[in-house]
């Protein structure tokens, strides 16, 4: 169980650390977001553009993330059931 946990902790530090390190300028707009923002000059304004895009991906991370939870936990108890019931068979 704790080499299982050790393993995502890995790959969610290395995922980090690849995504700081990566100073390429992603266009992460659709083309309308970006033709609109072509015409604006100040960076600051499409800094926070940015961020509220980043900020609009969250809501369905965490749903996706809720629902992938919920089904492996309900796996592993469907699974501890099943052993159960093997043991006692």
């Amino acid at each position: 169980m704790h080499s299982s946990w050790r393993r995502v902790l890995v790959l969610v530090v290395v995922a980090v650390v690849v995504v700081l390190l990566a100073n390429t300028y992603a266009d992460a707009q659709c083309s309308m977001c970006r033709a609109g923002l072509t015409s604006v000059t100040n960076a600051r304004f499409i800094r926070n553009f940015n961020i509220g895009v980043l900020v609009l991906l969250a809501p369905p991370v965490v749903i996706f993330c809720s629902i992938f939870i919920v089904l492996r936990r309900y796996r592993a108890a469907d699974e501890r059931r099943s052993s159960q019931i093997e043991k006692e068979v």
